[in-house]
């Protein structure tokens, strides 16, 4: 008797979804498509000479070791290095705060196994990253939207949704993923003593935070929270669990991201990761801790920056060229994304449609909205493509939304 498979799966997995960010990557491997739809790192900047070199340091000095099972926390010189990066911005981290996992999407799956209990309430941003919502859909979570501008989350209408009693607040503080808003400085010290007032964590994604192009470094929330609470002998044990990952700045293929909490939940995380896939790969470990060392990581990201900001400053240069009255955008002073908001009325998943005839597509903005809304808002990626690409690609962009604003 054949299997009848859709009587024999968990309840949970009615919940899941597939990401639309992952299927719109299989439509543009088309060679002809212009893609802003992912949220890619320029190619040209992974530091694929450095890798070389630390690939035979790693596999000359530690050969069988680096290719051996592993302690579940992850490579201890990387911890270290990770937790000296942070600490140099007024936070009290040692390594026992930090858990390396499989890229920061593991992370946040782990968060959802440890926190969300089927119909558990979630505050997040509106928009909010997509991944965030399908790791934490599959555990049956709810989610409480809190408006936000180009500042960040609107802060002031937080105590509100604190009142129902969510398990956790989930951010993106800078350039935010997908509308490029940066969380102020004014803001994040208050969303600190909010939550300390309710006893509700907060959990930090910062992929983004080192890919600033203009302005002031703003501190991470995990440090104004340290700092909120004092010295503790240089561990952290507050209310933050801050999330980041090495994609944005050497590789995303190595699938390398880390958590920084207090030590009691960085156990509870350990356990987690254990069930799942007892560590992070370990030559990966080693490879990016013999890459990173000695400051390249500092240098390289100012490659990484230059790059960025020249394409970011491309697209919306051609934008306010080929963009018809009617649409907007704003300016993000890092990241990755541009969020634009079309005329009231208008479906960019309509605009979509007809964007792929003409070869060139995005990612339509009414995923990132977990409770709905934002049909007339679209994500566009800036760091992957080239200028000349960007160039061409928002001409044929703009004359579809000249073409549909033109019809209606």
């Amino acid at each position: 008797m054949q299997t009848p498979w859709e009587y024999r799966y968990a309840f949970r997995t009615q919940q899941m979804s597939s990401s639309v960010i992952r299927e719109l990557l299989k439509l543009t491997e088309q060679p002809e498509i212009i893609s802003f739809a992912g949220g890619l790192p320029a190619p040209e900047v992974f530091p694929i000479q450095r890798f070389r070199e630390a690939s035979n340091t790693v596999l000359e000095n530690f050969g069988p070791q680096s290719l051996q099972y592993s302690t579940t926390e992850g490579h201890r010189p990387l911890r270290e290095m990770i937790a000296r990066h942070i600490s140099r911005f007024s936070s009290e981290v040692s390594a026992d705060n930090v858990l390396i996992t499989s890229g920061s999407q593991q992370a946040l799956d782990f968060v959802g196994r440890l926190f969300v209990n089927r119909g558990d309430f979630i505050v997040v941003e509106s928009p909010t990253y997509v991944g965030a919502l399908q790791a934490w859909n599959a555990y049956g979570a709810q989610y409480i939207p809190v408006r936000a501008d180009e500042h960040g989350m609107i802060v002031d209408e937080l105590e509100a949704a604190l009142r129902v009693g969510p398990k956790f607040i989930y951010v993106l503080p800078n350039f935010q993923n997908p509308s490029g808003s940066t969380l102020s400085l004014e803001r994040r010290m208050q969303l600190v003593r909010i939550a300390d007032k309710y006893g509700v964590p907060i959990i930090e994604d910062d992929p983004y935070g080192q890919l600033r192009y203009e302005g002031e470094h703003i501190p991470s929330i995990v440090a104004l929270d340290s700092e909120y609470r004092g010295p503790n002998g240089g561990h952290y044990s507050g209310n933050v669990i801050y999330l980041s990952t090495f994609s944005k700045l050497l590789a995303p293929g190595l699938r390398l991201g880390w958590v920084i909490a207090p030590a009691e939940v960085i156990q509870k995380l350990v356990l987690s990761k254990q069930a799942a896939d007892l560590h992070t790969s370990s030559f990966n470990q080693y490879i990016a801790f013999e890459a990173a060392k000695g400051g390249f990581l500092d240098e390289h990201v100012k490659l990484i920056r230059a790059t960025y900001k020249e394409r970011r400053d491309v697209m919306i240069e051609m934008m306010e060229e080929m963009f018809p009255a009617g649409v907007s955008w704003r300016k993000p002073k890092g990241g990755m994304f541009l969020w634009s908001i079309l005329p009231e009325g208008m479906d960019s998943s309509e605009v979509l449609k007809r964007a792929v005839e003409k070869k060139v597509a995005f990612v339509p903005g009414e995923a990132f909205h977990p409770i709905g809304g934002g049909k007339n808002t679209m994500r566009l990626n800036f760091s992957y493509s080239s200028p000349e690409t960007i160039r061409e690609g928002i001409t044929r962009l703009g004359g579809t939304l000249k073409e549909l604003i033109a019809d209606k």
